[in-house]
C-alpha cells in the first residue's frame, strides 16, 4: 500500500472493497449486449476513482474552492466594512461556519468514515442554520441596541441553538436519518430563502438599485444549483458526479454574496452618515 494510502487509512479490507468495486464496475462497462444501468453505487456511493488517496477527488478541490470564497470573502469584508458596524460580527460569524462546513465536507470527501460523515453532516446543517438565523437578523435588524430588540435577538439565538442541538441529538443518539436529515436542511433553506427574497424585492423597489436585487438571483442561482442534488447520475470518467457539480455550483454564489453584504452594510452607513 502507498504510503498516502496508509497515512489515510485505507487498510487491507478497504483496498479489497475499493479494488472489487472497479473490477465488477469496469466488467458491468464492458458487457454485450450493455446493461441499462452498467455503473452500480456501492454502500450508497458511486465508484469512484480514487487520486492521492482521497475518495472524491473533486469534491474534495471544489469544496477547498468554497472555503477559499469564504476567506476571500471575509478578508474584503473585514477591510470594506469598520469594525464598529453592528451587522459585521454577524457577516463574519456567516464566514466562520462556512469555513468550518467546508474543512469538514474536504475531510468527509477524502475519507468516509462514520466521524468523518457526522462531520459534514453536522457541519452543513450549522451553516445553515447559521443562515436562517443572520436573515432574520438583518432583515429585522435584531442588531439594533434598543432593550425589545436585544430581547427579541436572545431569544432567537436560544431558539436556534436549541433547534440545532435536537437535530444533532436526534442523528446522534436515535436514529441517523438522511431523509430526515435532508428534509430538515431543505426547510431552514426555504425559509431562510423565503425571507431573502422578500427582503430582495421589498429593498429593489425602494431603491431601484441592482445590487438590492442581488440576494434573489443568489437565490435562484442555489435553487438552480440544488436541482443537481435531484438528478444524481454515475460519475463522468469515474470522477465527477451531480454532488461535486453541486459544491462547484456554490462558488461562484459565495463570492456574489459577500459582494451583496459590503454593498449592504455601506449602503447603511451611509445613510447612518446623512442622518447625523
Amino acid at each position: 500500500t502507498a504510503l498516502q494510502h496508509r497515512l489515510l487509512l485505507w487498510d487491507c479490507p478497504s483496498e479489497c472493497d475499493y479494488s472489487c468495486q472497479h473490477v465488477v464496475t469496469d466488467k458491468r462497462l464492458a458487457r454485450e449486449p450493455p446493461y441499462r444501468e452498467p455503473v452500480l453505487q456501492f454502500h450508497g456511493k458511486w465508484p469512484f476513482y480514487r487520486f492521492l488517496g482521497m475518495q472524491e477527488p473533486f469534491s474534495v478541490i471544489f469544496s477547498l474552492l468554497n472555503f477559499l470564497a469564504h476567506d476571500h470573502g471575509m478578508k474584503v469584508l473585514r477591510e470594506k466594512v469598520p469594525a464598529s458596524y453592528p451587522l459585521r460580527k454577524f457577516y463574519l460569524g456567516f464566514g466562520y461556519f462556512g469555513l468550518a462546513s467546508w474543512i469538514f465536507s474536504c475531510i468527509f470527501h477524502t475519507r468516509d468514515f462514520s466521524l468523518t460523515e457526522k462531520l459534514d453532516y453536522f457541519g452543513a446543517g450549522a451553516s445553515v442554520m447559521y443562515g436562517m438565523f443572520l436573515s432574520v437578523v438583518r432583515v429585522f435588524r435584531l442588531d439594533k441596541d434598543t432593550p425589545k430588540r436585544s430581547s427579541v435577538l436572545r431569544a432567537w439565538i436560544l431558539l436556534c441553538i436549541t433547534l440545532y442541538l435536537a437535530h444533532i441529538c436526534y442523528l446522534s443518539f436515535w436514529r441517523f436519518d438522511y431523509t430526515y436529515n435532508m428534509a430538515a436542511n431543505v426547510v431552514v433553506g426555504i425559509i431562510q430563502n423565503i425571507i431573502w427574497s422578500g427582503f430582495s424585492i421589498s429593498r429593489y423597489q425602494k431603491t431601484k438599485r441592482t445590487w438590492a436585487a442581488w440576494p434573489g438571483m443568489i437565490v435562484a442561482w442555489v435553487i438552480l444549483a440544488m436541482s443537481l442534488e435531484l438528478f444524481d447520475f454515475p460519475p463522468w470518467w469515474g470522477a465527477i458526479d451531480a454532488h461535486s457539480l453541486w459544491h462547484l455550483m456554490t462558488v461562484f454564489p459565495t463570492l456574489w454574496w459577500y459582494s451583496f453584504l459590503i454593498k449592504d452594510a455601506q449602503e447603511d452607513l451611509q445613510g447612518l452618515r446623512l442622518k447625523a
